[in-house]
């Protein structure tokens, strides 16, 4: 009999940690969602909601709430953890979108509004007249209104950020997204930690009085004390307002979930940014930058914020 050896096989990738019980949320569905997501395709316009694949669609639409995404739906990044579609939008701007924005928002009847956008590398003010315009049209149709922008680096082009913040947003809101170490893994090459807290830092600087935000990512192989350090460069950059979640991986062809990271110690580092002296710190599994229950507390201190201003002499 011939002897015939097996081949030898290298030693399997160890599986992907299985997503645990506090991650399942129901498919969205009811009225309300319903009627905002024939009124967004009526108007030809794109939501962070959809686009990113947040788990907190369905509770957020169904709360009549929901992340308005400006300048289309390809973005001239590539981070290696987003679902949005990279590649080159060669210009294209509606230039009606600022006062369809405007128009749908008011017809909601929303208290809380937040503006994102892709990243638009080809245009030669990176869309920041864009995003000026739409806020300034959505405070003049609600003056009521609190408007919270999540923008792009702007490759910390001083002029870009000085449009969106003069235009009077109340929140201005710019992720770091992870720790620095794993920054070059996470985020485009474009992308850097010292660059995304710079914006935060010219943000404060170009106006003292607004509030500025920041969010982070959690599971991705960050180590507790780079977590730690994140959250004191972000409030030595002035940040008010941090979020931390948890990374989810939107297909195969991104970034894989190093761990699920427990309630309880997302817990843990809510009480570390109380102690650093953030307003706030919305910290949980299904907590994204753009969260309904955070952007309540958030739109809570504006709210007295303003009442506070309007009753002094």
């Amino acid at each position: 009999m011939t002897y015939i050896p097996l081949p030898v096989l290298a030693p399997s990738e160890p599986p992907a940690p299985r997503k645990p019980p506090w991650l399942k949320v129901r498919a969205p569905g009811g009225e309300s969602y319903r009627r905002l997501k024939e009124q967004l395709r009526g108007l030809e316009l794109h939501t962070v909601c959809e686009e990113a694949q947040c788990p907190n669609l369905g509770e957020c639409w169904n709360g009549g709430t929901a992340t308005v995404m400006l300048l289309g739906d390809v973005c001239t990044r590539g981070c290696k953890f987003c679902a949005v579609e990279a590649g080159n939008p060669k210009g294209v701007v509606d230039g009606e979108e600022p006062r369809k924005v405007a128009e749908a928002i008011a017809s909601w009847g929303l208290r809380y509004v937040v503006l994102t956008s892709v990243d638009r590398d080809d245009l030669p003010d990176q869309g920041s007249g864009h995003f000026a315009e739409t806020i300034r049209r959505l405070r003049s149709a609600a003056p009521s209104l609190f408007v919270e922008v999540l923008v792009p680096d702007f490759r910390g082009d001083a002029e870009c950020i000085a449009t969106v913040v003069d235009a009077g947003p109340h929140v201005f809101a710019h992720n770091v997204e992870t720790v620095e170490r794993l920054q070059p893994a996470v985020r485009d090459a474009k992308c850097g930690y010292a660059q995304s807290l710079e914006v935060l830092r010219l943000a404060k600087r170009r106006s003292p009085g607004i509030r500025t935000k920041s969010s982070i990512m959690l599971g991705l192989g960050e180590r507790d004390e780079e977590v730690d350090a994140a959250l004191r460069d972000l409030r030595s950059a002035g940040v008010d307002f941090v979020t931390l979640g948890q990374y989810l991986r939107p297909s195969a062809w991104h970034l894989e979930v190093h761990e699920f990271v427990t309630p309880e110690k997302f817990e843990l580092w809510r009480r570390r940014g109380e102690e650093i002296g953030f307003e706030v710190t919305s910290s949980g599994p299904l907590v994204r930058s753009s969260y309904r229950a955070g952007e309540f507390q958030i739109e809570s201190i504006l709210r007295r914020a303003a009442g506070e201003q309007e009753a002094a002499p």
